[in-house]
């Protein structure tokens, strides 16, 4: 089944970063997007999930899609009490059996997490939440030591079955090894069209 569709997309904020993308995502797929330092793959992700403009061509989702996305940065507001465990409440991510690593910060506060073991957590809540069928990771492994990206390959590879998820990185070996199908933008670039 097919989630998202993209044909002869054009993204980007005042102007297209990006031009002329199409391509198809498919229920049960990983799709890596790959390209040259800002090429516009953050702003593709962005304007999947209606944070950056979409200036021509078509984008068709799936009927009732919900789309999660996991930001380069995730926001983290500081000062703030709100347990593990919470957080994945919130997201609607707190029934699926938490993995070793997450499951000792269950009742550690989100605010008091490194960076690494906040971006474990909050790719966890958008590939274990109930609501979401498309997942869009931005570079995944920021913040992460080599135990924490092969916990996230773990993570990737027992994702559910339904969803399909989108992620870029500048790792291309995690590239080769997460995902079924990749894509390099480079030559899409505005600068280059």
């Amino acid at each position: 089944m097919t989630l998202l569709q993209l044909d002869a997309v054009s993204v980007g904020y005042q102007k297209p970063v990006l031009a002329n993308i199409s391509f198809k995502v498919h229920k049960g797929e990983v799709l890596g997007l790959s390209g040259s330092n800002g090429c516009g793959k953050s702003t593709l992700l962005k304007a999947l999930s209606g944070e950056a403009r979409v200036f021509s061509g078509s984008i068709t989702k799936a009927p009732n899609l919900n789309i999660s996305l996991q930001k380069q940065h995730p926001l983290r507001l500081a000062n703030f009490p709100l347990s593990s465990h919470e957080y994945l409440r919130l997201m609607a991510a707190d029934k699926a059996e938490l993995p070793a690593r997450l499951a000792v910060l269950r009742h550690k506060r989100v605010d008091s997490l490194s960076g690494g073991q906040f971006q474990l957590l909050s790719i966890w809540a958008c590939l274990a939440s109930s609501n979401s069928h498309l997942v869009l990771l931005d570079e995944p492994t920021n913040n992460l030591d080599p135990a924490g990206v092969n916990l996230l390959l773990t993570m990737l590879s027992e994702r559910q079955p339904q969803q399909g998820i989108v992620l870029i990185s500048h790792d291309k070996d995690f590239v080769q090894q997460a995902t079924t199908r990749q894509i390099d933008l480079t030559h899409l670039h505005c600068s280059d069209v």
